[in-house]
């Protein structure tokens, strides 16, 4: 099915074709509230990992397919900034270590890991607790185009080519994931984005399966964009609490020249409203458990691979934090707060404060906001983006808003006249002209001032009631119902 933008499309141009000119208006008119494409910004990779290779590292090596260049590294290990080499149809990204010709050593290395399993500490980030010792490092890598394929190795020393190094063995056992994001067929519907994590093909002697792994998916959305450097271990950006769990367990294991089962897993979820992007976190534990003598499938003991038992979560392997960052509409917050007794109902973001008083909105809305007093109650003001008494007050979303809006208890200010005068008020509601009296109700506590003006002929005498003397004007602060007399002559 096409994107319901590309429909709107088609129906206006077949519209124009056949001259239903109406039809054309009316489907421009809708097209035109139609989604923004959400689309893909960027990749970014950054994953904790143990060097399982039983000797020093000298390097690491990142094989991205189907990318022609890289946005930036992390290189907050002992190797320091990457070296990026482009290939046909990908990049290289390489970690290395220095050498000296001399005395044929290598100026820095990755021990050999200690199995563990990271904690707050953030053993894999240089110069946290641990790092020296832990033979576990941090890489990352972001990318604007969506690597179709990614594979880590280990760099070691070649010895039959002094200050040469080699990769070692088949790839390190830390998938990668692959971003899709998939566009609604409605207008009204969520934008998905999708990740595929494929498992590493890790060939075992002539076996059918190759070597199995645990992974456990967290996953959150921020409203903004995040950055490579914040894709570590305990940062708040990245996804770590259980209530984040998206999949608690997940055996992956790759079929030799065929399609298994668990070849490829798929975490898929709407756009929550406001995102610019999703952030993973997978952990990948080794499959500990038994295997088919002869195939290599993994044989789990609750049979279905769902739930391991506790032996078969064997050692870490390592972590992923990965984040698709997202082109979209810029969203912001409109936030509404009321005091006292009344609503606030607004055209945009189903608004109805009391109640719902926040809506994620693009940026360029026009927005309007009306109050509704109580009984008994009068509205006070706006506050914030709105300013003024107006019932409705009109703004655009250019950036997160506040408004406040105060209802009061009210009193009724009542003005008699005697003669021939005019009596207003400020703020309005008062205006009582040829003879008699006149009211209105005012917000408590509110400040109300009353101006006379004689008609021709006539003189002004002065107050009574709440109000005295013979200036022309006179305030009277609303606590209680209030009686004011006008005297002309």
């Amino acid at each position: 099915m096409k994107p319901w933008i590309a429909l709107c499309q088609d129906t206006f141009a077949r519209s124009l074709k056949r001259g239903t000119f109406l039809l054309a208006v009316l489907s421009a008119a809708v097209c035109a509230q139609a989604q923004t494409p959400v689309t893909l910004f960027g990749a970014l990779s950054n994953f904790d990992v143990l060097n399982d290779t039983k000797e020093p590292a000298y390097g690491f090596e990142i094989e991205l397919h189907g990318v022609s260049s890289v946005g930036g590294t992390f290189n907050w290990n002992r190797f320091g900034a990457a070296n990026i080499v482009p290939f046909q149809g990908g990049v290289y990204v390489r970690y290395l270590s220095g050498y000296d010709p001399a005395t044929k050593q290598y100026l820095t290395a990755t021990p050999a890991a200690v199995d563990f399993t990271p904690t707050n500490g953030h053993q894999c980030v240089l110069g946290t607790l641990n790092y020296q010792t832990s033979g576990c490092e941090h890489f990352g890598v972001w990318t604007y185009q969506n690597p179709t394929a990614t594979y880590y190795y280990w760099l070691v020393a070649d010895p039959a080519n002094p200050g040469t190094l080699k990769r070692y063995g088949s790839p390190v056992s830390i998938p990668a994931p692959v971003w899709t994001v998939i566009q609604p067929a409605k207008p009204a519907d969520p934008v998905q984005v999708a990740a595929d994590i494929v498992a590493p093909i890790q060939p075992v002697a002539a076996f059918q399966y190759g070597d199995a792994q645990w992974m456990k998916v967290y996953k959150t959305e921020h409203k903004r964009k995040v950055g490579l450097d914040e894709l570590v271990t305990d940062n708040a950006v990245v996804p770590e609490d259980p209530a984040q769990v998206e999949t608690s367990w997940y055996l992956v294991q790759a079929k030799i020249g065929g399609k298994g089962k668990r070849n490829q897993k798929r975490n898929q979820g709407a756009l929550g409203g406001g995102s610019q992007a999703v952030v993973r976190r997978y952990e990948f534990y080794k499959f500990a458990g038994t295997y088919d003598a002869i195939t290599h499938e993994a044989i789990c003991a609750d049979a279905l691979c769902n739930v391991p038992a506790d032996a078969e979560v064997g050692n870490y392997i390592g972590a992923q934090m990965a984040a698709a960052d997202l082109d979209g509409p810029a969203v912001v917050d409109l936030t509404v707060a009321t005091a006292g007794s009344g609503l606030v109902t607004g055209n945009v973001g189903s608004i109805k404060c009391p109640g719902v008083c926040s809506a994620s909105l693009n940026t360029g809305t026009s927005v309007t906001l009306t109050a509704a007093a109580a009984k008994g109650v009068v509205f006070a003001g706006w506050g914030g983006a709105c300013q003024g008494t107006a019932l409705t007050c009109t703004f655009t979303m250019n950036a997160a808003t506040s408004v406040t809006a105060s209802f009061k208890s009210s009193f009724t200010l009542s003005v008699n006249r005697a003669g021939k005068g005019v009596v207003t008020s400020a703020p309005a509601g008062i205006d009582c002209g040829g003879r008699g009296s006149c009211s209105n109700t005012f917000p408590q506590d509110a400040q109300v001032t009353l101006t006379a003006v004689p008609d021709p002929g006539s003189a002004w005498t002065g107050w009574g009631g709440a109000c005295s003397g013979t200036a022309l004007t006179c305030t009277v602060s609303m606590t209680k119902a209030t009686s004011v007399q006008a005297n002309f002559r």
